[in-house]
């Protein structure tokens, strides 16, 4: 299994997942956050074309996810998977009901060398989910807009290689930054979004000696920096420090593979 980042941050976010079996290869795409013309040039940038994609997983409504999501299924003609509660808020009459797919938190969905593994976190949207993966033999956590992380959100990770993690914000900087005061409230609470402290206290609860890859993701350009995602992960990795990457939010990552 191999995953990138094509952008991670409120301009858009989208992650390409591909687990391959032998000859057979499955591509997921995580979020659809930007216009059709840019996904498909920034999928190009990952050696992807549109009919390459098998799914389309979102995560949640809200536009720097969802996206062209809709359309670009469409004109495609591939699945789109996502929760009812997400499907209501997005759903159009003119898409194709017979490329919608309803998951459930919880509930493993196989998708062709993969298996999606959906759960629910504590984020101001109607009925988001989150997702780890799995090709029978590394597991794959994507945990990007989450206010904050109870214990059903590490026991989702607990088993995952690699683990593309929000670390949104520093705290200092929102605080004291540009925003409007509840904006500031709204990301700074349960629902909104993980800081770079809250980050690497879900990462010190759910580590275990088979991480591999961390990749801190959804930094926000204001209020936030690379070092500081970094200074605040590196400690709780230690010494045995597994590799450690920052999405750009802009550009997202380059591929890595998990084995």
């Amino acid at each position: 299994m191999r995953f990138c980042s094509l952008g991670s941050g409120s301009a858009g976010n989208a992650t390409l997942v591909e687990a391959s079996q032998g000859i057979t290869s499955t591509r997921l795409l995580v979020d659809a956050g930007f216009s059709v013309r840019e996904l498909v040039k920034r999928l190009a940038r990952a050696g992807c074309e549109p009919e390459d994609v098998d799914a389309v997983f979102i995560t949640h409504e809200h536009g720097d996810h969802v996206g062209c999501a809709l359309s670009f299924c469409t004109r495609h003609g591939i699945p789109l998977i996502t929760s009812r509660g997400t499907w209501r808020a997005v759903g159009s009459e003119d898409f194709d009901h017979r490329l919608l797919r309803l998951v459930n938190a919880d509930a493993p969905y196989p998708l062709g060398d993969m298996a999606l593994h959906p759960f629910s976190v504590p984020h101001d949207a109607n009925e988001p989910l989150q997702l780890a993966l799995d090709d029978g033999a590394v597991r794959l956590g994507i945990v990007t807009d989450l206010g904050c992380a109870p214990d059903s959100i590490c026991t989702a990770l607990g088993r995952c290689e690699a683990l593309l993690l929000e670390c949104n914000h520093d705290e200092d900087l929102l605080r004291t930054g540009p925003y409007h005061p509840s904006l500031k409230k709204r990301i700074l609470g349960s629902h909104g979004h993980l800081s770079n402290a809250a980050a690497a206290d879900l990462l010190a609860r759910c580590r275990h000696d088979g991480l591999r890859w961390v990749a801190a993701a959804h930094l926000s350009e204001t209020n936030n920096t690379p070092a500081l995602a970094q200074a605040a992960l590196a400690p709780v990795l230690g010494a045995a420090l597994p590799s450690l990457r920052i999405a750009d939010p802009k550009l997202g990552l380059d591929w890595l593979s998990l084995g």
